[in-house]
């Protein structure tokens, strides 16, 4: 019979972790959207190849590496805290890289660097930022309209298309992709709307 109880117990460890943890994950998530500081980050052209990948469209930014004197302090796939500040425009751009945790500021990001081939001239460095949030999930009723509202945007160099991100104390959560200023989910849906 204590075998029984025993494994009844940790059956039900097992049980609350599987309910509890997603729970966690999905109460940071909304907390960063409800509490965090909005950033606009503009997007690049992607390989055209493959765009989308079942109900997300992959994303490449435009300002996502910093030119570094290189002296060994940095290395590849390093962890590393990021701030930014807004440009005239409104734009993320990168304000500061540290490997250490920012104080005085709950807007930074965590992320990874890639390091690209110094220069051997100069021995500086281009790091390249790995942000996070480079999937904009959708509906799959929505993907193949998107696919083809966002090739066309990135298409028309007078158009602007970024994404809007939250950021607070290192996490991220990609909010919307908008292009020239509207969601691309309005863009879809007026889409799919002039079709029927």
């Amino acid at each position: 019979m204590g075998n029984r109880k025993m494994l009844l117990f940790f059956f039900s460890l097992v049980a609350l972790a599987q309910v509890l943890v997603p729970a966690k994950m999905i109460f940071d998530r909304e907390e960063v959207l409800e509490s965090g500081t909005a950033f606009k980050f503009r997007t690049a052209p992607i390989d055209p190849s493959d765009p989308f990948r079942g109900r997300y469209i992959t994303l490449n930014y435009l300002d996502n590496t910093q030119e570094v004197r290189d002296n060994g302090y940095w290395a590849d796939r390093e962890t590393l805290f990021v701030t930014f500040y807004k440009d005239d425009n409104g734009f993320a751009r990168i304000f500061s890289i540290s490997k250490e945790e920012p104080s005085g500021t709950k807007d930074y990001l965590k992320t990874t660097l890639s390091l690209m081939d110094p220069d051997e001239m100069d021995r500086d460095v281009t790091l390249l930022l790995n942000y996070p949030f480079q999937r904009f999930y959708m509906g799959e009723f929505k993907a193949k309209d998107a696919e083809k509202a966002y090739n066309r945007s990135l298409q028309d160099s007078s158009g602007v298309t970024y994404a809007l991100v939250m950021i607070k104390e290192g996490e991220a959560v990609l909010k919307d992709v908008l292009i020239g200023g509207i969601s691309i989910e309005e863009i879809v849906r007026e889409e799919q709307l002039n079709k029927n």
